[in-house]
């Protein structure tokens, strides 16, 4: 995603790194490449660089902790600070291949002496982790296509009212999660819904509904253009995606943030770093409250702290997945249950896809 300038992350760029300490040093810093990466080296490890002297190096991965698992166990550590999704950071954690953080001590406190606990948004902390951002896969819209706007999960299953092709990512992770929220189970009983074989097999009966007329996708940059070329009247899709379609292409998209399903992604500490002063620095720099509020208001991800939230760019608040008004109905994705479950039920929506 092109990134743009807002004239709040200027102002606010002398404060950002207020939390860094002044002694020279180096780490590794370890994350997703592509756009996400280059708001991160602009507005953290440049910034962090010119206030404390610390070199850093940048490295790029895939996901996952394999890598991470191997230097450890070869006692062989190159990264220091990796950019991880909250699945990957309790697993890693849980294998004692990442360094404790503790909030009290690791991290800057919110306005008048906030603490950390109290400010981070939930799930935005554990043991291994302090979290940057929160992102979503959301529904949206084509508000040219439809005569009346869509306002629950429930409208996107819903052919006779909002008529038209939609389309879903290949994938059982969300489409089950819709389906209960739009047969009319609440969202924090999603997940124990789908512990029982009854729950799944509402979940796809509700699917049958609409099969006819789903179109699947399989990567981010196709749902607003299956949007804007009028393949689909309502998609699921990647916040940020949205987002840059409206404001930058000037699509004539809205988002539909009722059952949105929230992703945390957070930073963590490779165990046995042996830049782990200058690592703890680095992580507390970049997740103060400014901080977060200047990467927010140029990727439009959600910040994970509550004292961000009064720091954006409104212009881009109403954008963002953490914004107060846009969190009625979300649901946080359930890491633990799709690591438990995700293989049974990726076989299960297999065979449903195979039948006619």
């Amino acid at each position: 995603m092109k990134l743009q300038k807002s004239t709040l992350s200027i102002m606010l760029s002398a404060s950002v790194f207020a939390a860094g300490t002044a002694t020279a040093g180096e780490l590794t810093f370890t994350s997703w490449g592509g756009s996400y990466q280059d708001a991160q080296e602009k507005l953290a490890v440049k910034p962090f660089t010119e206030k404390t002297g610390t070199k850093i190096k940048i490295d790029t991965y895939n996901g996952g902790i394999a890598q991470i698992r191997g230097q450890v166990q070869t006692k062989n550590v190159t990264w220091d600070v990796v950019d991880m999704q909250l699945s990957d950071i309790i697993r890693a954690c849980d294998e004692g291949l990442l360094e404790k953080i503790d909030p009290a001590k690791d991290l800057a406190a919110g306005p008048n002496g906030v603490s950390p606990k109290n400010d981070f948004l939930p799930g935005g902390l554990n043991t291994c982790m302090a979290g940057n951002i929160s992102w979503s896969t959301s529904l949206a819209y084509n508000k040219s296509k439809l005569a009346k706007a869509p306002t629950k999960v429930a409208d996107f299953f819903d052919l006779k009212n909002f008529p038209g092709k939609r389309a879903l990512r290949k994938s059982p992770e969300g489409a089950l999660e819709w389906a209960l929220i739009a047969d009319g189970v609440p969202a924090n009983q999603v997940y124990k819904t789908l512990l029982t074989s009854n729950g799944v097999e509402r979940a796809f009966k509700k699917l049958d509904t609409i099969k006819s007329s789903i179109v699947w996708w399989e990567a981010g940059a196709q749902p607003p253009q299956l949007l804007s070329d009028g393949e689909v009247v309502m998609t699921s899709a990647y916040n940020n995606r949205i987002y840059s379609a409206i404001t930058k292409d000037n699509k004539p998209f809205e988002f539909l943030w009722d059952g949105q399903l929230q992703n945390v992604e957070g930073f963590a500490i490779v165990k046995g770093s042996k830049n782990l002063a200058e690592a703890k620095a680095f992580i507390k720099a970049a997740t103060t409250p400014e901080a977060l509020a200047v990467f927010a208001n140029e990727t439009a991800y959600g910040p994970i702290r509550k004292s961000s939230l009064p720091l954006l760019d409104k212009k881009i608040a109403k954008y963002l997945p953490t914004a107060p008004q846009n969190q009625k109905g979300a649901l946080a994705v359930d890491t633990l249950f799709w690591a438990d479950n995700g293989d049974a039920l990726n076989q299960k929506f297999a065979v449903w896809l195979g039948r006619k």
